[in-house]
């Protein structure tokens, strides 16, 4: 199997090295990641400039872009053939609810989906990161899994893993997405010239985080597994906009 793995935290974070090192045993591995931390960096792909793409001493590649970039520069310049497989991770916080807009994490993944390709976003659910041993056990499962039963079809997964030893860990519970407060207020500073400065404030509490839910699940003890796809289109207001327009 060949396996592209690849994060938002950069090429030098204990997350992507662990993740490259458990998923070798199951075939080739080849990590393209950003140079940086581009956590938040979403969907975003570099096009007002050039990018590079240089070996770490590792044999890690790492590129001066977004994670988006680091997947499309390694599956359209790089790679040949494709990758069975696209895993990012293991990120250092979580990816849930209203999370996954911006998360470079799962952009990472997705542009592996938009390609045809399985993908996998891996996140370790705590700002601690004393148990990354456990994600990646995780994400060794579900590889495992799909090494040995491919679905059918392409899928695009989230999966956070709360931040616990793995012998505490209550299993892998299948969730969909729950949803945040809005985020907390932006905090102001004032710059050495006078100037006023804003820094974004943090994520909201978890509003819609009852059972089923990816919040729920991690809060439980067990891994949140949820199944995500990229069609944005609003169903129900395909009729309603028609007729809207048409008055």
């Amino acid at each position: 199997m060949r396996i592209l793995v690849s994060n938002d935290d950069g090429y030098f974070s204990p997350g992507i090295a662990l993740l490259a090192e458990r998923l070798a045993r199951f075939g080739e591995v080849t990590v393209v990641a950003p140079e940086r931390d581009r956590s938040g960096a979403s969907n975003s792909l570099t096009l007002d400039r050039p990018l590079v793409m240089r070996r770490a001493a590792n044999g890690f590649r790492y590129v001066n872009g977004t994670p988006t970039d680091c997947v499309h520069l390694a599956l359209t310049g790089v790679l040949d053939p494709a990758p069975d497989l696209v895993v990012s991770g293991i990120n250092f916080g979580a990816n849930m609810g209203d999370d996954t807009i911006y998360s470079g994490t799962l952009a990472a993944a997705s542009e592996g989906f938009l390609f045809g390709i399985p993908s996998m976003a891996v996140s370790l659910a705590s700002k601690a990161g004393r148990h990354f041993e456990t994600a990646a056990a995780v994400a060794l499962q579900l590889v495992e899994r799909f090494a040995a039963k491919p679905m059918r079809e392409p899928m695009l997964l989230n999966v956070n893993v709360p931040d616990i030893a793995l012998d505490q860990l209550g299993g892998v519970e299948v969730t969909r997405l729950g949803r945040r407060h809005k985020a907390e207020p932006i905090v102001k500073l004032q710059t050495p010239r006078g100037e006023t400065a804003y820094w974004i404030g943090p994520a909201g509490e978890a509003q819609d985080s009852g059972p089923g839910t990816d919040f729920h699940a991690v809060a439980s003890g067990r891994a949140s597994v949820t199944p995500l796809q990229l069609d944005l289109t609003f169903g129900r207001q395909l009729g309603p906009v028609k007729e809207w327009l048409q008055a």
